[in-house]
C-alpha cells in the first residue's frame, strides 16, 4: 500500500518535492501548493515529476464551510471547492476533499445542534451535485471527509449521502478516527473500522492515518495524537486500506513538526510490517 505525508523542504520545484516523498519512504503525497486550475504548464511539470517517481497524489484539499450561515462566503466557499475539484481533475489527483459542513458561524468545522438535520443532509447533497455538475471530473472524485459532530460522521451516513447525492464522481473520503465520536466506537474502535470498510470499500479513494486517546476525565474528551499512542487500531486499519483493489493511499496529518512525523512514519512501518503489509518503496 502507499503511504504519504508532509515534507519540508524549501523548494517549489516538482522535482525536489517529488524526490523528497521518496527519500522519506513515501509513495503518496498531498497536493502542492501554489497550483491553481487552468495552471497548464505548472500542472504539467508536478503531474510528470511525480509520476516519475512513482508518487501518487491523494488529494486535493479545499477546507471550508460549505455551509456557512452568511450566503456570501457559502458561495464564495462553493466557488473554491468547485475550482479544486478542477485542479485535482488536471493534477491527476485521487480526490478533492472538504468537509460536509455545518451551521456554527463562528467555526468552520465546529458542531452545532442542527449539523445532523434533514437540512444539513439535504444541503450536503445539493452541494455535492453542485460541485460534480460543474466540472465533470474525468478521474477525479469528489468526496467529504468523516467527521465527528458533521454529516457523514458513520459508515451509514456517508452510504446514504451517496445513494442520495447519486454522481459516479461522489466518494468517500475515508478517516475513520474521526467517526470515533463516543465511549462506545472508542472501546469497540475495531468494529467501527471494519464497519467502514464493509460499507464504503469499493468507494474510498483516500485515507486519514492518524491516533486518538480518550482521556481520563469526568466529561468524555477524545483528542488526536501521535501514531501508537492512543486507542486506535492501527494494524486493522492498514489492513484494511491495503486489501481495497483500487489501492488508496494513507496520508498521515495533524502533527506539529517533521520530528512528529518521522515517529509516526517509523511506528506505521513498524505496524504494518509486522501486519505482514507491504508498503511500497
Amino acid at each position: 500500500m502507499r503511504l504519504g505525508g508532509p515534507v519540508f523542504v524549501e523548494s517549489d520545484d516538482p522535482e525536489v518535492l517529488a524526490r523528497a516523498h521518496r527519500d522519506l519512504g513515501y509513495r503518496a503525497a498531498y497536493t502542492p501548493g501554489g497550483l491553481t486550475a487552468g495552471d497548464a504548464a505548472r500542472i504539467k511539470a508536478v503531474r510528470e515529476a511525480f509520476a516519475k517517481h512513482d508518487v501518487v497524489i491523494a488529494e486535493t484539499g479545499v477546507w471550508n464551510n460549505l455551509m456557512d450561515p452568511d450566503e456570501e462566503t457559502r458561495r464564495k466557499n462553493l466557488t473554491a471547492v468547485i475550482e479544486g475539484l478542477a485542479l485535482a481533475d488536471e493534477l491527476g489527483s485521487r480526490c478533492c476533499v472538504n468537509i460536509g459542513g455545518g451551521f456554527n458561524p463562528d467555526f468552520w468545522a465546529g458542531p452545532h445542534r442542527h449539523n445532523f438535520s434533514q437540512a444539513a443532509f439535504d444541503l450536503a447533497v445539493e452541494n455535492a451535485r453542485k460541485i460534480i455538475d460543474a466540472v465533470k471530473p474525468k478521474t477525479a472524485k469528489f468526496t467529504y471527509e468523516m467527521m465527528p459532530h458533521m454529516i457523514p460522521d458513520s459508515a451509514d451516513r456517508y452510504l446514504a449521502l451517496i445513494e442520495a447525492i447519486d454522481r459516479p464522481a461522489f466518494s468517500v473520503h475515508l478517516d475513520a478516527v474521526n467517526v470515533v465520536n463516543s465511549p462506545y466506537r472508542y472501546y469497540d474502535v475495531s468494529a467501527t473500522i471494519q464497519e467502514c470498510f464493509d460499507k464504503l470499500g469499493p468507494y474510498v479513494a483516500s485515507c486519514h492515518l492518524k491516533d486518538i486517546r480518550m482521556e481520563d476525565d469526568i466529561t468524555v474528551r477524545l483528542g488526536e495524537v501521535l501514531a501508537g499512542r492512543g486507542g486506535f487500531d492501527i494494524a486493522l486499519y492498514l489492513k484494511g486500506i491495503a486489501a481495497l483493489p483500487q489501492q488508496p493511499p494513507a496520508m498521515l496529518e495533524h502533527l506539529a513538526s517533521a520530528e512528529d512525523y518521522d515517529q509516526a512514519r517509523t511506528y506505521v512501518f513498524s505496524i504494518g510490517q509486522r501486519a505482514g503489509i507491504s508498503f511500497q518503496d
